[in-house]
C-alpha cells in the first residue's frame, strides 16, 4: 500500500505543471493600438468637414483637402454596406452626417 501511495502524489506533482501550462495560452491578444477602425476613419471625415467650414484651411490647401475628403468618403460608402448587416445601432448616427457633409461641398 505504500507504493500505491507514492505513485499518487507522483502523479499529483507531474499533473500540476501542466495545468499551468495550458493557462497560459488562453490568454487575449492585445489588439494594435495603432491600428484605425471605420469609426475613426468616419470622424476623420467629420474633423475635416468642421475644419473647412470653420475656416481653417487656407485656399491653396484646399484642392488636396478636398482631394482626400473625397477619397474617404468614396471609401466610406464603399465599406458602408458591409458593415449594416452586422451591426445596424452603430450605423446610424455616421450616415445621418454623411448628407450633410455632401452639402458641405
Amino acid at each position: 500500500m505504500a507504493q500505491v501511495k507514492k505513485n499518487l502524489k507522483k502523479s499529483d506533482t507531474a499533473s500540476a505543471p501542466q495545468g499551468t501550462a495550458t493557462a497560459q495560452p488562453q490568454a487575449a491578444p492585445q489588439p494594435d493600438p495603432t491600428a484605425l477602425s471605420i469609426g475613426d476613419l468616419k470622424n476623420l471625415s467629420t474633423i475635416l468637414d468642421v475644419a473647412s467650414t470653420r475656416g481653417a484651411f487656407k485656399a491653396s490647401e484646399m484642392a488636396g483637402v478636398g482631394f482626400i475628403y473625397n477619397k474617404l468618403q468614396a471609401f466610406l460608402a464603399k465599406v458602408a454596406p458591409e458593415q449594416k448587416p452586422g451591426s445596424t445601432a452603430g450605423t446610424g448616427a455616421p450616415t445621418t452626417v454623411a448628407p450633410a457633409t455632401a452639402e458641405g461641398n
